[in-house]
């Protein structure tokens, strides 16, 4: 195995492949839990899942059980989820409200829901000791750093790095974009979320998020299935339901593919840009579009629905679809298994059809009913066990390598089907495998 420097992993990634043992190594996975999940900015949640004061939701960043909580004076902390005195989960719910503190319930130690120790039962044991409530190391430890975009709350537990922003760069058009199509420019979650564990690793999953020649080779006979139904609706009744054409569009031939375009930035994040444009002109959306010119005026709101972005990957951790408003979080349990929450929000402001317009297609296209989704698990699947094996040595991402256009680092695919993205999230999973 080409193994050399930077921590055993020289010579493990070059500019058109990857050696397979990136995803099969569980030493690597530690490594990138250390390297990459405990170290750069993870998405934590969203500002509207802790609505008052004393809500809190736990979350998992890395390997690192954590608190998103929202505090008396409206801001957010994210907390570990450990007790300092004996080590027990303070939080054993996904969710609830701690009122106004944590309570251990092994102890009865009591925190203010920031970290702060508020109390500790018959403190006078620990009179002369260094454990007291003036002592740091009593108070429930903080993520290192918190960052919210537009209500999108990250972690990162490093000290150091770039600022939230920095690191989204021009890719926090993900989250433009899905809160500017809200009529008051705010998104909500929808509470309740689809979990997944997938018998894969994690990369497996983001690198498939843009692959733009799977859809209609993957996905052929779903599509195929709804296309044949959507067009005896349509004959008999003149036309069919929208829903229908969330699956038949996995019909569309491999040279339109050809003609979307995918955009990498730093950092490993990506865009898939000019695929469905969904902008019919049904009862609908016309009241919908005139609530947007309401509040934004007509060349704003404009604007807003011209934008033609179907995903965005923000890596190392999540993929956003922002004109269906849902997004899905990565959460690596191990070398072999990703479990992913699947999300969904409602635009605040828009009438109730667009809102139950995107839930179709987050149950018809995400959810884990689907043959949309069973397709990829059972290819993700049969890429883990394939790469496990004495079958070859690397991963080809040679597909219209050398074919791209460098703007400034802002790397452009001439073709959609390119394998730009994977190349893209490699680089940043280099850079980042490599720091100390």
């Amino acid at each position: 195995m080409p193994r050399k420097k930077n921590g055993g992993l020289a010579g493990l990634v070059e500019p058109d492949r990857v050696h397979r043992s990136v995803y099969a190594d569980p030493a690597i996975f530690e490594r990138e839990m250390d390297h990459i999940f405990h170290k750069t900015w993870i998405y934590a949640g969203h500002e509207s899942q802790v609505p008052k004061p004393g809500d809190y939701y736990t979350v998992q960043i890395g390997r690192q059980p954590m608190i998103m909580v929202r505090n008396k004076d409206r801001s957010i902390s994210v907390l570990y989820n450990r007790c300092p005195h004996r080590g027990a989960m303070l939080c054993g719910d996904r969710h609830g409200n701690a009122g106004k503190a944590f309570i251990c319930s092994y102890h009865g130690w009591q925190f203010e829901t920031d970290g702060q120790v508020r109390s500790i039962p018959l403190p006078q044991g620990y009179e002369g000791t260094r454990f007291s409530t003036d002592n740091p190391d009593c108070n429930i430890k903080r993520a290192a750093r918190v960052g919210s975009y537009r209500g999108f709350v990250f972690v990162s537990l490093a000290e150091d790095g770039e600022t939230l922003e920095e690191f989204l760069g021009d890719a926090k058009v993900a989250f433009d974009d899905m809160c500017d199509r809200a009529p008051k420019g705010e998104v909500e979650v929808v509470p309740t979320c689809f979990r997944v564990v997938q018998k894969s690793n994690w990369k497996i999953f983001l690198e498939n998020q843009l692959d733009a020649l799977h859809p209609s080779i993957t996905h052929e006979s779903a599509g195929r299935a709804a296309q044949i139904v959507e067009k005896d609706i349509a004959k008999r009744s003149g036309k069919a339901p929208l829903d229908y054409h969330y699956l038949s569009a996995f019909t569309t031939p491999l040279s339109k593919w050809d003609q979307v375009q995918t955009v990498n930035y730093p950092n490993g994040h990506c865009i898939l840009q000019g695929y469905m444009g969904l902008r019919p002109t049904d009862p609908d959306t016309l009241e919908y579009e005139k609530v947007m010119r309401k509040h934004y005026g007509k060349d704003r709101t404009e604007e807003i629905l011209s934008v033609n972005i179907h995903h965005v990957l923000l890596y190392p951790g999540l993929s956003v679809q922002s004109p269906l408003q849902q997004l899905r979080a990565v959460r690596p349990l191990s070398v072999d298994r990703t479990l992913t929450e699947i999300w969904h929000f409602r635009l605040k402001g828009a009438p109730e059809a667009i809102y139950r317009r995107a839930l179709g297609y987050y149950n018809l296209v995400n959810s884990p009913a689907t043959m949309v989704n069973a397709d990829d698990l059972e290819n993700f699947w049969k890429c883990h066990q394939g790469l496990a094996s004495d079958g070859g040595d690397w991963v080809s991402f040679h597909r219209n390598a050398g074919q791209d256009d460098d703007d400034e680092g802002v790397i452009k695919s001439r073709f959609g089907t390119s394998e730009a993205p994977m190349r893209n999230q490699f680089r940043a999973w280099s850079d980042m495998m490599a720091g100390a």
